[in-house]
């Protein structure tokens, strides 16, 4: 039979308003208790099924991801999970709308005072703005990350790491409205171990001449001596790669990004490494990216023109330890090349990557997401498929927790106009061996063993000075370029 509705007149005022605002409470602590209590007990088990069902599925959720890191944020982070949890958040501000607005109608209003129906009423309407309101957010953000994930994300084949370590290019792509295409003019391989995360960034000059190409590749054929023809000036550097690649699509049949492929096939015969994926960043948005994550703190040796070269230095980002950052600030001190060399530029932009990594933490990510997502739909093109995405979020966070280690292959150790490649290509191997050497507790190639890792300077010397001629000092000057560093640390001091 149905419950009776109990008549509250022979209870006192106060009595009346404080149980109105017990059964509003109620709700909001666990929903469906008031119904449990005064009104209809059906509902309300209902209620507390929906609510035990997604305890137990966070609580799954959060063991999962504590035994499997990766896997859970792989599965979190599908467009089709994504979605499936948008309309449950929507579906249960509906159902906890209702609730209330059920506790509101067992709690009799009428037979209260005026003031006190007036507090009840307002109290009741402030818990389903706050509570709908928040599960709505919720929902829009769930939406904002599964079309960032569509967006940015791509369904491409998934590549497994090749001898314990996942190696993607880093390309930083300036397409001003006063250039013709796109060329990356920045460069890096991070190479990171599968297993601990420990990264070592290569560091590749634009204006890197020569350079091979698989055998068998297409670029391969045309270029059999490397990507050189006569009288072709800065037309055959290694930034000019994607430009090429892009105004002859015939020679990459059926390929949508012929630029990217062409770039990483000429990576990894110069580097010697199989590359996983590639990130293209757009600079000229960059400047969102780090807007939308507050900025970035650095220690900065020497001063940085903001401006030069074309247009007039309008300004300087002075030295200075500890020195925050805003997106234009930061953006000119990774891309400034007046007063200075490009080598000194890739050393400043290792610092501007080493710094996002340490200091982009998981509360920033959550709290500014919408910013992250939007500009990086504008910023960030890649082929690492959404299905890899928690592979690489789980790697990121173990590699917080360890130092970043680095080679350049720059003057005066490489002549980027006749670069020595067999050399890159061993000194490249060496930075991995020695920073895979940290992990093992093996020697770090300085004879002393090493048992743990330091967390200020790993021992990952990568680059020497010749042996023969006059000795040179590594510099950071325009006509004595720098060397390869030990570790991004060393460079990104006041």
């Amino acid at each position: 039979m149905p419950q009776e509705k109990p008549d509250l007149r022979n209870l006192r005022e106060p009595k009346r308003f404080q149980r109105a605002l017990t059964l509003l409470l109620m709700t909001l602590v666990l929903p469906g208790s008031a119904q449990i209590v005064a009104g209809s007990k059906r509902a309300g088990r209902w209620a507390w099924r929906v609510v035990a069902g997604l305890i137990a599925i966070v609580v799954f959720l959060v063991v999962l991801g504590l035994i499997w890191r990766s896997g859970t944020i792989n599965f979190l982070a599908r467009p089709g999970t994504l979605r499936l949890v948008q309309v449950l958040l929507i579906l249960l501000a509906i159902g906890w709308a209702a609730l209330f607005v059920d506790a509101y109608r067992i709690a009799q209003p009428l037979t209260l005072e005026r003031n006190h129906r007036l507090i009840t009423s307002i109290l009741d309407g402030v818990l389903i703005f706050v509570v709908v309101g928040a599960l709505v957010y919720a929902s829009v953000i769930v939406n904002t990350q599964r079309d960032f994930v569509a967006s940015v994300f791509g369904n491409g084949q998934k590549s497994k790491a090749d001898k314990g370590r996942y190696n993607v290019l880093l390309m930083g792509g300036d397409s001003g409205a006063d250039r013709i295409g796109t060329r990356p003019d920045s460069m890096t391989v991070a190479s990171i171990d599968a297993d601990t995360g420990r990264t070592v960034l290569i560091g590749l000059p634009r204006n890197l001449a020569k350079v091979p190409f698989p055998a068998g590749t297409a670029m391969a054929k045309q270029f059999p001596e490397g990507f050189k023809w006569k009288d072709c000036g800065s037309e055959c550097l290694l930034n000019a790669v994607y430009t090429y690649a892009v105004n002859h699509k015939n020679l990459f049949p059926g390929d949508a990004n012929p630029g990217e492929t062409a770039t990483m096939q000429a990576v990894e015969a110069v580097t010697g490494l199989k590359l996983n994926y590639y990130v293209l960043i757009d600079l000229a948005g960059f400047r969102d990216l780090l807007n939308a994550v507050g900025g970035i703190t650095l220690d900065i040796g020497k001063r940085v023109p903001i401006g030069g070269g074309s247009s007039p230095i309008k300004g300087y980002i002075e030295a200075g330890k500890n020195q925050h950052l805003d997106g234009y600030h930061a953006l000119w001190f990774a891309r400034s090349r007046a007063e200075s060399s490009d080598y000194e530029r890739m050393a400043r932009q290792k610092c501007v990557m080493s710094a996002m990594l340490n200091q982009l933490s998981p509360q920033t990510v959550l709290t500014k997401f919408q910013g992250i997502a939007a500009a990086s739909k504008q910023v960030v093109k890649t082929n690492i498929p959404a299905g890899e995405l928690g592979t690489f979020t789980d790697l990121a966070l173990d590699a917080k927790k360890l130092p970043v280690s680095s080679f350049s292959a720059v003057p005066p150790l490489i002549h980027t106009g006749n670069p020595d490649f067999a050399l890159i290509r061993t000194k490249v191997a060496e930075a991995i061996t020695k920073s895979e050497q940290l992990d093992k507790g093996g020697s770090g190639g300085d004879g002393k063993t090493s048992s743990t890792p330091s967390s200020s300077k790993p021992t990952t010397s990568t680059t020497k000075k010749p042996t023969s001629g006059t000795t040179k000092k590594p510099t950071s000057s325009p006509t004595t370029p720098a060397t390869g560093v030990d570790d991004v640390a060393s460079i990104c001091k006041a």
